[in-house]
């Protein structure tokens, strides 16, 4: 409790920040089918908010670094609630591309100095327990933001300006907290070969991971418009997928730290080709049927992240693990920034069931590299911690510290 009590300005900002940017990506893909953008205007949408991701993940450390923690959380606040707040006032999907990158910038540059404060905060002691709680408090933001979209209204102000009212809110329990902010953390460098030089396997599956997680995420609304769910549907539709990868982190992670690694990552893209698969029947089977299929969906799909960054890890040194983390994340990104154009592109082309086909063609490639490189190599004598990995801020990487460090044979 004290633990608790000591980080609640943090925890706090998290979910107000979840609910407000974190809102936005539904709410714009709904509201761009309201307002008749085509369905690869609205992909571009999702894929401008990866882009700010990255722009903020590297811009937030040199931002803090000059003017401070708070003042710089404070500005990157008011970037994200000033994307917000003009979307109602200019009706162009490209003008709202351009809004999108500010709510991503916002989102990642917020997360970075969050996870920087929260680094400079724990101890080796408390690490655990403090990751445990900021991991269930940004799945319940994450769960309440999609939550919220069955209230919101599409393509309406009062609703954009509810979330920005929230995300705005997210400046007071950080900036107004007593507790000294941290020295400002060196940067970690980009070496995004180092992920491919330490399992390759790792890095094709993060870009995966990538590719399912933005396309479901950021288009997952359009497909839900097509099958004919509403407004609150398509909220429910959202969070059973989040439900679902929240489940799927222990049994996962106990089969991921039991058995080859290698052959966890091609079983959960086999059960991704197979919840793609129902998804695609289900599609017209009724409301239940298609949450049960999003559920299935983000069962298989959501840990492929953390297991292949426990695998690349299996490989790496403590000095690498920083790097590693932020290699790991930037490929990520990299499938992240191109997938939601392309499911809107596929969804044109070939109606709602493509998106799905789109993903399960990457599990298909996933399986296949996973069965070359169990023959190049052997499984590694010694694994490290299997972790639930957010895919947040590069700062990730030093805020799980040494965790990984305990050997599990």
């Amino acid at each position: 409790m004290r633990l608790l009590i000591s980080f609640a300005a943090l925890f706090l900002s998290v979910v107000l920040l979840q609910l407000g940017s974190g809102g936005v990506a539904p709410l714009d893909a709904i509201s761009g089918a309201a307002l008749n953008f085509t369905t690869s205007q609205i992909g571009i949408l999702g894929s401008a908010h990866f882009v700010g991701f990255f722009i903020g993940c590297w811009w937030a450390p040199r931002l803090m670094g000059e003017v401070g923690h708070s003042r710089a959380f404070a500005a990157l606040i008011a970037a994200g609630t000033i994307g917000i707040l003009a979307h109602m006032l200019v009706i162009n999907p490209y003008a709202w591309a351009l809004m999108r990158v500010a709510s991503g910038i916002c989102i990642a540059g917020c997360y970075t100095i969050i996870e920087a404060w929260l680094q400079a905060k724990v101890t080796n002691e408390t690490r655990g327990r403090a990751m445990g709680t900021y991991r269930v408090v940004d799945i319940c933001g994450s769960l309440g933001a999609q939550l919220m979209i069955a209230v919101l209204e599409p393509a309406n102000y009062v609703s954009y300006n509810l979330l920005a009212l929230l995300c705005c809110a997210a400046l007071f329990p950080l900036t107004l907290t007593k507790a000294e902010p941290p020295e400002t953390p060196l940067t970690p460098r980009l070496r995004p070969r180092l992920a491919w030089e330490r399992s390759p396997l790792a890095a094709a599956g993060v870009i995966v991971s990538g590719v399912s997680g933005a396309a479901f995420r950021m288009v997952g609304p359009v497909y839900g418009i097509e099958v004919g769910l509403r407004a609150d549907q398509i909220a429910l539709f959202l969070a059973a997928f989040v439900v679902g990868g929240a489940a799927s982190q222990y049994p996962v992670g106990w089969l991921a730290d039991k058995y080859d690694r290698r052959g966890v990552l091609i079983g959960l893209s086999v059960a991704g080709i197979m919840a793609c698969g129902v998804t695609i029947l289900l599609a017209g089977a009724g409301t239940v049927a298609v949450f049960t299929s999003a559920a299935i969906f983000g069962f298989a799909t959501m840990p492929i992240y953390s297991v292949s960054t426990a695998h690349a890890h299996d490989f790496a040194v403590s000095s690498e693990r920083v790097e590693l983390s932020a290699a790991l994340m930037f490929l990520y990104a990299v499938g992240a920034i191109a997938s939601p154009f392309l499911a809107s592109l596929v969804i044109e082309g070939y109606g709602p069931s493509g998106m799905f086909l789109m993903i399960a063609l990457a599990h298909v490639f996933l399986i296949l590299f996973g069965i070359v490189r169990m023959g190049a190599r052997p499984a590694p004598g010694e694994k490290t911690a299997y972790t639930y990995e957010p895919r947040t801020s590069f700062w990730v990487g030093r805020l799980l510290g040494k965790g990984r460090e305990r050997p599990r044979k």
